[in-house]
C-alpha cells in the first residue's frame, strides 16, 4: 500500500515504548527495542549500503522495524563508507551509511541518481560512537597514551612497546621488549578519516598527512586489513599489534585511554556524546544537511575526541515515491529515543541528544 505524504509524516509516534523484539532468521540476537507503530501497513523492500561501523546498529534497527512491519524487508550491506556513498550516488541503494558526510563540493558535483533532479540530500548524524585504539599485548588490558605517541606509533617512528614515550605514561605497566605492528584499514573508510583527523588535529607536529578515508601511501608501516572486521581480526591474531576500530567491536582486546588536558579518558558512549554536543555544525550547509565539525583538540573534562559519527544519507525528494514511503518511517524510528536505545543496547553507541534529534526530525519531515 502506498502512503500519502500526510500519512507518511503522521505514521510514526513521537516516542515508542521500549520492548525486546523477537528475532527473525536474519536478525541480531542482541537486545532489541521495538519500533513505533507505523499505522497503515507498510510493504516493500528498502535497501541500504555503507559503513561497517554501524552494522550492529543497523541489525538492531532492522530487527525491530521488521518485527513491527512484517511485510517490509530492510537490507543493509556493510561494505564500508566509500561503497555507501558511491552506491547511493549511483542509485543502487535507497539510503547510505557513511562515517563522513559528503563535502559541499561533492554534493555540488553530484549526481544522485535515486533522487529527483532538483533534490538535495539529507545527512543525518544518527550513529555516534567512540573509535577505540585497540591492541594485543599479553596480560595488558589498558594503556594511557597521548596524541603524539599514538601518531608516532602509526607513523612508524615508535616501533617497540618498551619505548620510553610509552613507558613514562604507564609507570605501573610492565611493557614487553616487543616490536609494534600497526594495523590500518586497506579500504576507503570513514573510520580511517575520523582517526586520521584526530591525529592531524591533536598531533600536527607528528602526523602531517591530511585526514583522508584512504591510509596515506607513506608511511607504510605495519599491516593493512579490509573493513572493521579485518582490522579487529588482524589485531586479535597478532602479538604486539595495535589498530583502530569502532569501539563496539573492541571485544576482549586491550584499549587505550586518551590524554585530554591533564587526564586520561577511556572510551565510553557518554564521553563520545559529550564531544559531539560540544562541537559546532559545519557552516554553509542547508538545514537538512546536519554535518558536525568535530573539535578533536577539546580539553573539556570527560570528552573522548576520537569519535565516529555515521551519517544516514537520504534524498530530500526521491525519484521513486515508493522509496520515500519506506525511508521516512524507517529514519523516524532510527532517530526516536526507542531507536537510539536499541542501537545503544546492540552496538554500544551513544544516543543522540534531544537538541540534535529536533534538527534531525525536522529534516526527515522534508522527505517526499
Amino acid at each position: 500500500m502506498k502512503l500519502t505524504r500526510i500519512a507518511q509524516l503522521g505514521a510514526v509516534t513521537a516516542v515508542a515504548a521500549l520492548a525486546l523484539a523477537g528475532c527473525a532468521a536474519n536478525e541480531s540476537t542482541a537486545g532489541q527495542t521495538s519500533a513505533p507503530d507505523t499505522g497503515p501497513a507498510l510493504s516493500g523492500t528498502l535497501s541500504g549500503i555503507g559503513a561497517s561501523s554501524m552494522g550492529a546498529a543497523q541489525e538492531a534497527w532492522i530487527a525491530a522495524f521488521q518485527t513491527d512491519n512484517p511485510d517490509v524487508t530492510v537490507n543493509y550491506a556493510a561494505e564500508g563508507s566509500g561503497a555507501g556513498r558511491e552506491g547511493f550516488q549511483a542509485g543502487a541503494a535507497d539510503f547510505a551509511g557513511s562515517d563522513r558526510a559528503f563535502t559541499l563540493d561533492e554534493i555540488a558535483a553530484g549526481p544522485f541518481d535515486g533522487c529527483a533532479a532538483d533534490s538535495g540530500i539529507l545527512q543525518l548524524p544518527l550513529y555516534i560512537s567512540p573509535i577505540a585504539v585497540i591492541f594485543n599485548l599479553e596480560g595488558i588490558d589498558s594503556l594511557n597514551l597521548d596524541a603524539d605517541t599514538i601518531a608516532a606509533i602509526f607513523a612508524g617512528t615508535i616501533t617497540n612497546w618498551s619505548d620510553p614515550r610509552i613507558a613514562e605514561q604507564n609507570p605501573d605497566v610492565e611493557l614487553p621488549d616487543l616490536g609494534i605492528t600497526a594495523v590500518h584499514r586497506s579500504d576507503d573508510s570513514g573510520t580511517t578519516e575520523n582517526f586520521t583527523d584526530y591525529l592531524f588535529q591533536a598531533a600536527p607536529s607528528v602526523w602531517t598527512w591530511e585526514p583522508d578515508g584512504n591510509w596515506p601511501a607513506t608511511p607504510v608501516p605495519g599491516e593493512a586489513a579490509a573493513q572493521t572486521s579485518g582490522v579487529v581480526a588482524a589485531v586479535s591474531g597478532g602479538n604486539g599489534t595495535i589498530g583502530y576500530a569502532d569501539a563496539s567491536r573492541a571485544g576482549d582486546l586491550g584499549t587505550v585511554a586518551l590524554k585530554v588536558g591533564s587526564e586520561y579518558v577511556p572510551f565510553t558512549p557518554e564521553a563520545a556524546a559529550a564531544i559531539v554536543d560540544a562541537s559546532p555544525l559545519e557552516s554553509g550547509r542547508e538545514s537538512y544537511d546536519i554535518a558536525v565539525e568535530l573539535d578533536r583538540t577539546s580539553e573539556a573534562q570527560g570528552v573522548y575526541p576520537i569519535v565516529l559519527i555515521s551519517y544516514t544519507i537520504a534524498c530530500e525528494t526521491y525519484a521513486d515515491a515508493a522509496a520515500a514511503a519506506l525511508v521516512t518511517p524507517y529514519l523516524e524510528y532510527i532517530s526516536s529515543p526507542a531507536g537510539q536505545d536499541a542501537a545503544a543496547a546492540g552496538a554500544g553507541s551513544a544516543p543522540i541528544s534531544d537538541e540534535l534529534r529536533s534538527k534531525v526530525d525536522a529534516a526527515i519531515a522534508l522527505i517526499s
